[in-house]
Parts: structure tokens; C-alpha cells; sequence
């Protein structure tokens, strides 16, 4: 067999070391973490975990992240996080970046993944039934986070980038923001995708960078509509893009020119 068709370093790297070790991590951190809800029912030992978790998961796959802005959040504040959606390893990067009490908005389904899942559901992220959501149940859980000085991850794409670009942010989740009258937090990710492209089983080394963007006010609007969730929607997308956009196309020309020179 010649050595051309044999899979690159990167994914023999990731099958037989970083997914045992990752597995690890998963299986005694998630454990440690569940354990913990038992005496701490806010999940702060909870989120120490997945700090720890995601911090191993980089140091071992070899990424280091270049973060810039966190000057502009005030500590003990309460956020809503609002990130382009690259790869999953956004989630490490931004469990271990930013110093706060996280906590994410997820599909249900991730729920029954074991240890991860019971993480996820022991430590109060909020897991929502796409297929048919509770608008004021996800409110009044929302609050009660709120309530707790936690803050909310949310990746507004609904899927994660195939080419890294910024898609269309939908704007459910901006009208529950407007309801509760939170600060958003635009978030740009660059660079993850070439960590971890979606579809792909291979991680590679890399240096993404995560931009923390001024804070934006909810607008005061006493009952917001689907279009003023839009219209915040379309704002805050277009914040996020001009922070991750020019970094995908500076890649790609790099990639072109070394391409090149071949």
C-alpha cells in the first residue's frame, strides 16, 4: 500500500491518544462534577469541572487560544454570550477564556450522552426540545440562572460553520433576551474550524483567537417583538462577522499562496 493512502499523523494522533484521553477527562471530571450538585445545587464546583475538562482537552490537542477584550467585562456581571459556532471545540475554548459561571443553551438530546449529558442536566444548562419549546418555561429557567449570577452561552448559527464563514443568526433566542433585559456579549471565534472541522475525525494543533466585543445593552422595550429580535439579531451578527471574517479570508489566501509556490 503506498503511503499516500494511509490517514495523516493528526488522525492517528486523534484516534489513539486524544480520543482515549478526552474520554477520561469526560468519564472522571463528569463524574467529580455530579457528585458535586449533591452539596452544591447553584453548579459552581460544576463549572470548575468543566473548566478543568476543557483546559485538558486544549493543553492535550495542542491549542492555544489568543484572547483579546476581556478588559471590556466587569466581574460578578451577568452576561449573555453570543458566539459564531466554528467547531466544537468553540465550547472548550470558551469554558476555558472566560472567567465566569457559564452555562449553555443546548439541544435535549445532548442530555442522554453519559457523563456529559448528566453534567449538562445536573448543573443547570438549559436543554431544549427544538422540536417543540417552551418559550416561558425556557424564560422563567433563564431567570432563575439570572438570579444565580450565571451566564448564558448561546450559538444563535443553530449548527456549526462548514467553511468557518458567520451564518444567518436566528432570533429566538434574542427575543428571550430582550424579555429578561440582559446584556449581550458579541463573540467572535476564528480558527477553530482548523482544529476541528465539522464532519471531519481529526484534530490538529492550532492557535484560534476568541474576541470579546463591547457589551450591548438589551433595548429597553416593554414586549419585544420577533422583529425587534431580529433586528437585535442582525446587529449583533454583523459584529460578530467583521471579528471572524477577515481572519477566514486572511487563511484562505495564505492557503492559496502556499498552494502556490507548489
Amino acid at each position: 500500500m503506498k503511503s499516500a493512502h494511509l490517514p495523516p499523523f493528526h488522525w492517528w494522533r486523534t484516534v489513539f491518544f486524544l480520543i482515549p484521553c478526552i474520554s477520561v477527562y469526560t468519564i472522571v471530571l463528569g463524574t467529580l462534577s455530579i457528585l458535586s450538585t449533591f452539596v452544591d445545587r447553584r453548579g459552581h464546583a460544576a463549572h470548575w469541572c468543566a473548566r478543568a475538562w476543557s483546559w485538558l482537552i486544549l493543553k492535550t490537542t495542542g491549542v492555544h487560544v489568543h484572547v483579546q477584550g476581556l478588559e471590556r467585562l466587569q466581574a460578578g456581571q451577568t452576561y449573555v454570550f453570543i458566539s459564531n459556532h466554528q467547531s466544537i471545540y468553540d465550547i472548550p475554548v470558551l469554558f476555558a477564556s472566560l472567567p465566569f459561571q457559564l452555562r449553555i443553551i443546548a439541544k435535549e438530546s445532548l442530555g442522554n450522552f453519559p457523563f456529559l449529558g448528566w453534567h449538562l442536566r445536573r448543573s443547570g444548562h438549559l436543554l431544549v426540545d427544538r422540536s417543540n419549546p417552551d418559550r416561558a418555561g425556557i424564560l422563567n429557567r433563564w431567570r432563575r440562572l439570572v438570579s444565580d449570577h450565571l451566564s448564558l452561552i448561546i450559538f444563535p448559527e443553530g449548527t456549526r460553520s462548514a467553511d468557518g464563514r458567520v451564518g444567518r443568526f436566528r432570533g429566538g433566542s434574542f427575543l428571550l433576551a430582550l424579555e429578561a433585559g440582559l446584556t449581550i456579549v458579541p463573540i467572535s471565534i476564528s480558527g477553530t474550524i482548523h482544529v476541528m472541522k465539522k464532519g471531519r475525525l481529526m484534530t490538529c494543533p492550532g492557535e484560534p483567537r476568541l474576541v470579546v466585543h463591547e457589551p450591548v445593552p438589551a433595548p429597553t422595550i416593554e414586549n419585544p417583538s420577533i422583529a425587534d429580535a431580529r433586528e437585535l439579531a442582525a446587529r449583533i451578527e454583523g459584529i460578530v462577522r467583521a471579528g471572524v471574517e477577515p481572519i477566514v479570508d486572511d487563511g484562505r489566501s495564505t492557503m492559496d499562496d502556499r498552494r502556490s509556490r507548489i
